[in-house]
């Protein structure tokens, strides 16, 4: 449970720094406090995005990982959170990815600081 809780701050983390660098993605919001429930809530998505419907799109696409050297992994990532972008405008959560592009950079941004941020996090490991 612990190590849920510490993944989901640190993917919280990282898509508030993706917000903060990219103009085109964005989460609104009245307040602060409002706009960080808003980003854990995306944060929740985002891990059930990744955690169920990633492994399946890897093992689907493995020849073009292998081909590619494992840089399909950044349209991947791409695809989660646009897929997550989605989910949060189903679900009426003011989070929203513009384009595919932006989503490529975004997933780099976001894959680079979470990796970072569960580094300096402890897991109880």
């Amino acid at each position: 449970m612990k190590n849920f809780v510490v993944k989901t701050i640190a993917n919280a983390g990282a898509l508030a720094v993706a917000v903060w660098l990219l103009d085109k993605i964005t989460l609104t919001g009245d307040s602060t406090g409002r706009k960080i429930g808003t980003l854990l809530l995306v944060a929740l998505v985002f891990g059930l995005v990744n955690s169920l419907v990633k492994p399946i799109v890897k093992v689907l696409t493995f020849p073009l990982f292998i081909l590619t050297l494992g840089l399909f992994t950044l349209i991947v990532n791409a695809l989660m959170l646009l897929l997550t972008s989605w989910a949060c405008d189903q679900l009426g959560l003011s989070f929203h990815v513009d384009g595919f592009w932006t989503a490529v950079v975004g997933g780099l941004i976001i894959s680079v600081v979470s990796w970072a941020l569960n580094v300096i996090l402890p897991d109880g490991d």
